[in-house]
């Protein structure tokens, strides 16, 4: 079971909801054409929270930004 969801909602609130189930955040991200892709700590918490915002779940193919990873500079 995938610990990741894309959920057509703002960050804040994303927050708000998973700390009211008390369900830990691994990472969170803004999406490009709105709403977040949350990734929580277990995968028992991504099905409460599956199951809770049911709703708000985005269907399809979802886009992210491209994130490269900072240069090291040894």
């Amino acid at each position: 079971m995938s610990r990741a969801l894309y959920l057509s909602m703002a960050e804040a609130d994303v927050v708000q909801k998973c700390a009211a189930e008390r369900v830990g955040i691994s990472a969170i991200e803004r999406l490009p054409n709105a709403g977040v892709r949350l990734v929580c700590m277990s995968s028992h918490g991504a099905e409460v929270m599956r199951t809770k915002l049911k709703s708000r779940l985005m269907k399809g193919e979802t886009e992210r930004f491209k994130i490269r990873p900072a240069s090291l500079l040894w």
